[in-house]
């Protein structure tokens, strides 16, 4: 039963996941907007969550538990997914200091990844929801 539940809520997991890791390399750019020589950087969502559901060309490694023989040995697991990578953003009109980031450019990103964050997390609670309501029932 929890392993059902499990995997119906697996790709909004990862989906936030993903989220909250471009919020994160966002605000850097936001916040080394008057860095010389910093490079913004960026997450391609849509490639990584691909990638991280098994859909993308190459299929994603699966996740992988270590048999123990011993009970002296120590557990270990390993997950398929990891951080998404990161990409260069090619400036439309780049600085003399050599710093890439370009604050409008850097806000709607921030703040269309903060709404469709908050979306994730209002899709999921809803669904939360409507399985606490069929249990009581």
């Amino acid at each position: 039963m929890v392993d059902r539940l499990d995997e119906a809520f697996q790709f909004y997991q990862t989906a936030i996941q993903l989220r909250s890791q471009r919020q994160e390399v966002l605000a850097a750019n936001i916040a080394n907007a008057d860095t010389p020589g910093y490079k913004a950087r960026d997450v391609d969502f849509s490639a990584a969550l691909r990638e991280a559901v098994g859909t993308a060309e190459t299929p994603r490694l699966p996740d992988t538990r270590l048999s123990l023989t011993s009970p002296r040995h120590i557990p270990a697991a390993s997950s398929g997914t990891g951080p998404a990578p990161l990409l260069y953003r090619q400036p439309a009109q780049p600085s003399l200091d050599g710093n890439t980031v370009e604050m409008d450019v850097e806000r709607v990103n921030f703040a269309d990844n903060t709404a469709r964050y908050q979306a994730s997390l209002t899709l999921v609670s809803s669904r939360i929801k409507t399985m606490l309501n069929a249990l009581q029932q």
